[in-house]
Parts: C-alpha cells; sequence; structure tokens
C-alpha cells in the first residue's frame, strides 16, 4: 500500500539487525521500514538493559509509531509479539495491523515467561539463578540447534556474534493488553514449522486464544529472516495488504 509503513521489532537477544534481508524486500513491495533496536539492546543504550521495563519498550515503539505519517503495520518476532501489542495497547487508533512472526501472543495479564513456556521443546533460556534481575542469555554451542537450524552454517555464526543479553523485567511482567484496545487491531500470524523454539504447537496455541486472520505457514526455523527472507517478505506484505484493507 502506498505511504505505508512496517516498523520492525526483534526478538530477545536480537537487534535492528534481525531484517537486514528483508528489509530491501519490503521496500522493493512499496513499504518505508523501520527496523529497531529496542532501549537498553543494539544501538539504543540511554537505559542500561539491566534497567528496562515492558513499559519502556512499549512507549518507544509507540513514540516511534506516532511520529510516522500514514498507515502503520507492526511487526513483531518471537518475544517482538509482547512489544507490539504493549504498543497497540497504548494507541490502537495508529496501528493499521500486528503481524506475528513465530511470535508469542501475551493475553491480558500474562507475562512473557508465561506465554513463552513450551513443553514442546526443550528449554532454551538460561535465567542463571531465575531472579528477575538476571540477564538471559543461551549457550553459543546450543543458539544453532534452537534459533538457526534452518540457516546456513556461516549465517547462523554470524547472527550468533550478535546475540545480546536479554533485559529480563519484560518477560516478568503481565502485560497490559486489553481487548478492548489492542484487541480491535487486525492481526495476522507468520507461522514457522520447524521452530524449535515455539513450537507449530504452540504458535497454535497463541492463535487459538487471540486469533489471527490472516496466517502464512513458512516450512523453516525460529529465524526465517535469514533461514528464507524472500519467502518472509513475501507473507508480511501479503498479511500487510490484508490487514490494510481490513483497517480502511
Amino acid at each position: 500500500m502506498p505511504n505505508a509503513t512496517m516498523i520492525l521489532v526483534p526478538g530477545a537477544m536480537h537487534g535492528s539487525w534481525t531484517w537486514d534481508r528483508v528489509t530491501p524486500l519490503l521496500e522493493a513491495a512499496g513499504y518505508r521500514v523501520i527496523a529497531l533496536d529496542l532501549p537498553g539492546m543494539g544501538g539504543d543504550r540511554k537505559i542500561a538493559a539491566a534497567d528496562v521495563t515492558l513499559a519502556d519498550w512499549g512507549e518507544y515503539v509507540a513514540g516511534v509509531v506516532c511520529g510516522v505519517d500514514g498507515p502503520v503495520i507492526l511487526a513483531g518476532h518471537s518475544r517482538g509479539g509482547l512489544v507490539i501489542g504493549e504498543a497497540a495497547e497504548r494507541i490502537p487508533e495508529r496501528i493499521g495491523g500486528l503481524i506475528y512472526v513465530t511470535a508469542m501472543i501475551p493475553l491480558p495479564g500474562q507475562t512473557g515467561m508465561e506465554a513463552g513456556r513450551d513443553p514442546d521443546v526443550h528449554p532454551t533460556i538460561e535465567q542463571g539463578d531465575a531472579a528477575r534481575g538476571s540477564l538471559s542469555t543461551v549457550p553459543t554451542d546450543m543458539a544453532k540447534a534452537i534459533f538457526y537450524n534452518c540457516c546456513a552454517s556461516e549465517d547462523a555464526e554470524w547472527a550468533i556474534a550478535r546475540l545480546e543479553p536479554e533485559p529480563p523485567e519484560p518477560l516478568f511482567t503481565p502485560a497490559t493488553v486489553s481487548w478492548e484496545r489492542w484487541g480491535q487491531v487486525p492481526r495476522g500470524y507468520i507461522e514457522c514449522r520447524q521452530d524449535r523454539t515455539l513450537s507449530l504447537n504452540r504458535q497454535r496455541r497463541f492463535q487459538a486464544a487471540a486469533p489471527c486472520d490472516p496466517v502464512v505457514e513458512l516450512d523453516t526455523d525460529h529465524s526465517p529472516f535469514l533461514s528464507a527472507p524472500g519467502e518472509l517478505a513475501e507473507a508480511m506484505v501479503t498479511i500487510a495488504g490484508a490487514l490494510l484493507g481490513k483497517a480502511v
């Protein structure tokens, strides 16, 4: 859609580089694209990672949306689903749609930790002493198997070298979303069949609790932005068009 912007939110331990291969494809389809580093991550160090709150993230993304003219689509990967929900709760009238890319969809009052628990996969994130103040990490030797199992080795190594400790507080904070605000923003979902972080069954349980339409399934891992960037961009364009059509 002309004059539409996609704002892209990365998942846990990832930064704006997540979208490097997808951004030019979305731009070629006619979208303006803004790929974010969340406060405390990547190049945005105005707040220390250990001090970041869920409200910081929700307000930051909402502020970016408010600085954009024209229709906006928010897309979130993995933990990014928690963040785009918080932004949508704050300014639902400014958002044309939400795209969840193999992402968690926390329900009102549910924490990201609760939403992300998946009995169909092995635990992937080490919480140290499990205290709320502990930055979360994933062992380097496990990262390829759980995040990048369909990626070329060189691509997986490139991404692993860029992973950062995850601020803990946002995942332990109950989502502030409500059905009356966030729940009224059109939602779409991109499923990843070979995801070893959020299993396909888990992805579909999210959608059963918070229905999404349209839904596109990709035969790839938790990181389609590396393993299948062309297919991911095509799915995002398809879903964005449908969501913007609903918002009109």
